[in-house]
Parts: structure tokens; sequence; C-alpha cells
């Protein structure tokens, strides 16, 4: 994937790149200092004070965390049942960790799974992943969803809001504070609003889902996207930034913003 745009990310792509780091860096931080008895609360706001310490000051959405058979979203039928719980974490319980951090007027939207301790469903769900990192850039939902099934999986992004596996980031306005709406920043959801109006009116989604709505091709832009597996009451995922473009190279049409990222490292390892 030596190309001219990854070769010389411009200045957009590198504060994207920048935020999603820092997000993801928060994430390891947190994931090491979960220890049994911690709550998902707990977890959430270890998150929110780590990138608050560090300049954050605005959210696409505050962070979430999810321990045990709640990281398969088993039984989620509203959407309040994604919020934190009072669910402790306890050895061998799988967690995610989920945040979307804006600094500097960028925006970052990921998603981190492990376990506290050994759990070798979650380890499995992790590695198979990989699988879908790959065929994201060649292909969309339906392509995934077979890939799923193929594998023995659930899809659990279905669970989500829409059923939505992606959905387009932007940059907004920096402000030292910007109120949230049900955990969600007022101007990150403003601008989704605003794609979503604009696409209504030229034939397009700001959101990959399994609905007519989405039934094209992704337009140029930054997407946040994490393709989510369950498994008997195990779930993991990834979520990181693709840039799609209007070019008619294949490898210059669709690439991941930054290829150092934990899940990607971890995979390199056990090549």
């Amino acid at each position: 994937m030596a190309t001219a745009l990854h070769g010389e990310l411009s200045v957009r792509l590198q504060g994207f790149r920048k935020v999603q780091r820092l997000a993801y860096e928060c994430a390891e931080a947190v994931a090491a200092r979960l220890e049994p008895g911690v709550t998902e609360r707990q977890a959430a706001r270890m998150q929110r004070v780590w990138l608050r310490e560090r300049g954050v000051r605005d959210w696409f959405h505050l962070p979430f965390a999810w321990f045990g058979d709640r990281t398969a979203f088993t039984g989620f039928r509203v959407p309040l049942q994604f919020f934190p719980t009072d669910r402790r974490l306890e050895p061998g319980m799988s967690f995610i960790l989920d945040m979307a951090p804006v600094y500097e007027g960028f925006t970052a939207d990921i998603g981190y799974s492990g376990a506290l301790g050994t759990n070798p469903v979650q380890e499995r769900l992790a590695a198979d992943l990989q699988a879908h990192r790959a065929l994201i850039l060649r292909e969309i939902y339906e392509d995934v969803d077979r890939l799923m099934v193929r594998q023995g999986y659930a899809n659990r992004h279905r669970a989500y809001p829409f059923g939505v596996i992606a959905h387009k980031v932007d940059q907004v306005k920096e402000r030292r504070w910007s109120p949230q709406l049900f955990g969600f920043g007022t101007q990150s959801l403003k601008g989704l609003a605003a794609d979503a109006l604009r696409g209504h009116r030229q034939g397009w989604s700001p959101l990959w889902s399994p609905y007519r709505f989405s039934d094209h091709p992704p337009q140029p832009g930054l997407w946040a996207v994490e393709p989510h597996l369950g498994f008997r009451g195990t779930g993991a995922k990834f979520e990181e930034i693709l840039v799609v473009t209007d070019s008619r190279d294949p490898e210059q049409s669709a690439f991941w913003l930054d290829d150092d990222l934990p899940h990607v490292r971890r995979w390199a390892e056990e090549e």
C-alpha cells in the first residue's frame, strides 16, 4: 500500500491519525489498569479522565465500556442498554472499551477488545477479525456479514442503532467545551445530521447498514468502521478510520488511515 496517499498524508489526515492514536493510547493505558471488581462505569470514567488530562474537550460520543456477555450485546433491545453499568469485571472476563474523542477539531472513534487474563474465545474472535479488516478494503456490509457466518459467529454490529457497521466522521469547530446529548457531542451530531440531510437529497447515506438507504458505494471521506463478532456470550471488535477517495486506482480508492494500531501489531506478532 505504498501509494502517494499513504507516503505523504495530508495535514488533514495527520490530524485524524493523531487523535486516533491518542484514543488507542488511552485504551491501552486503561486496559492495563483494569482489575477484578472494576465496573463498566468506572472504566468509562477512566477513559474520560485520561483523555481530558491530555486536552480533549469534545466528543463524538462519550466513552463506553462493556464487560462479559455485554461485549456481545446479549439481550440488548434499546439504546439505553449500551451505556455503562455497574457490571463488575471478573478474572477471565472479556471487555471492550469504545471512545470517540474530538481533539484539535479532529474526530476519532475506536474500539479496543481484550480480556482480564486468559479467555480463549475472546482471543479467537480477536484473531479472526483480521480477515474482516482485509475484506473491508474490497467489499462492504453484506460480504462482511457472510464472512462472519462462515466463521460461525453472530453479527453484533446489527445490534447497534440502524445496524451500522460504519459512519462518517469529519472535522468540527474546536471549542473549549461542547455539550452532549444522550452521550453524544452536539457538534458531531449536527454534522452527522447535516450529512444525512445532504445525502438524502443526493441519494447517499452517512451510515453503512443492511438497509436500503445504505445500498450504494460509500461516499469519499473518512469512515469509522467497526466489525463486531459475537460467539456464546463473548464479543470482540475493532474500530478505526477508513479513508475513501474518488480515485479509480484500487489501492488509492480505500485505505486504512493507520496501520500502527494495537490490533494490527498483535496480528503481526501472531503470524
